[in-house]
C-alpha cells in the first residue's frame, strides 16, 4: 500500500525518534512510504484556541501537501483529529474532502486498514500503563469510554498484545485526561499540571514501568510531570513498542 507520512510538527521537533519508529513500523508492514518534505503544522494548536482565520492557511498548505495521496497515515490522534473533523473553515472543496476522509492515526491504520496480526520482531518484557488520550477516546474512538455504558473495546490495547512480554497495569481513572490539552497548559498551567500528576500517579502506583500512548503530546507533558516529582518512569509511543524499542530508547524514555 502507498502511504504518505505525516509526521507532527512537535514530534519533528522534539521527539525524531517517533517519526523514525513510525516510517519503520509502516515499512516493516510492507506499505510503500512517501515523505512530503513540505509539509508543517496542521494547523491544530490555532484552532483550538479559536484563530480559525489564523489557522486557515496552514491548513490550506497542509491540504496542498498531501492532496495527491490516496492514504495519509500520521502518529498523532490529536492533529489527525483535527484534520478529519475540523477543517470546517476552509472551502469544502474535492482536495479539501479527499484529506479529510483519507487521514488515518497510526493506531487506526495498523488496527482496522491493514488489520495487522503480529509483530514478530518486538518484544517488550515491562509493565506498561496505557494512555487514551481524549483525541484518540472520544475523538477517533480508538477505545471504548468508561463514562458510557458499552461493550469493551481497545484498538491499541488489542495491538499490543500482540507485542511479547507486554504486562498491562490498570489505573483506577484510566479516561481521566491528562491535563495536557494543547494551549490549555498554557493558559490554565496549575490545573494542567495536578491533571498531569493525578494521571502519571495513577499509572505509578499499581506498578507501570512505562507509559505507553498513540500521543505524543500528551506523554510530553507527563513527563515533565513525572520528573519534577521524581517518579522512575519511562515514557514510550505506541509505534516506538510495535517497532521493537532498543535498549538504548528504553533507557533514554526512562530519562
Amino acid at each position: 500500500m502507498d502511504v504518505a507520512l505525516f509526521i507532527p510538527c512537535f514530534i519533528d521537533a522534539c521527539f525524531p525518534q517517533v517519526g523514525v519508529a513510525t516510517l519503520e513500523l509502516l515499512e516493516r508492514l510492507g506499505c510503500s512510504v512517501s515523505y512530503p518534505m513540505k509539509q508543517t503544522c496542521c494547523g491544530q494548536p490555532m484552532a483550538n484556541s479559536g484563530c480559525h482565520k489564523d489557522a486557515e492557511a496552514t491548513e490550506r498548505l497542509f491540504v496542498r501537501n498531501f492532496a495527491e495521496y490516496d492514504v495519509i497515515v500520521g502518529p498523532s490522534a490529536s492533529c489527525v483529529h483535527h484534520i478529519r473533523h475540523h477543517l470546517d473553515h476552509l472551502e469544502q472543496t474535492d482536495e479539501v474532502q479527499h484529506v479529510r476522509q483519507n487521514t488515518f492515526e497510526l493506531v487506526e491504520f495498523l488496527h482496522d486498514v491493514l488489520k495487522v496480526e503480529a509483530f514478530p520482531w518486538a518484544s517488550f518484557p515491562h509493565r506498561i500503563g496505557l494512555h487514551n488520550s481524549c483525541s484518540s477516546l472520544r475523538g477517533l474512538r480508538e477505545a471504548s469510554m468508561t463514562e458510557i455504558d458499552e461493550p469493551f473495546f481497545s484498538k491499541p490495547k488489542a495491538l499490543l498484545e500482540k507485542v511479547a512480554g507486554i504486562e498491562f497495569v490498570t489505573p483506577q481513572r484510566p479516561d481521566e485526561c491528562c491535563g495536557f490539552g494543547g494551549t490549555f497548559s498554557v493558559t490554565e498551567a496549575p490545573v494542567s499540571v495536578k491533571m498531569g500528576q493525578d494521571k502519571v500517579t495513577d499509572h505509578h502506583t499499581p506498578g507501570a514501568e512505562y507509559i505507553v500512548s498513540a500521543d505524543m503530546s500528551c506523554l510530553m507533558h507527563q513527563q515533565g510531570c513525572a520528573k519534577r516529582m521524581g517518579l522512575d518512569i519511562g515514557f514510550l509511543h505506541i509505534a516506538q513498542v510495535l517497532n521493537g524499542v532498543s535498549e538504548q530508547e528504553r533507557a533514554h524514555a526512562r530519562g
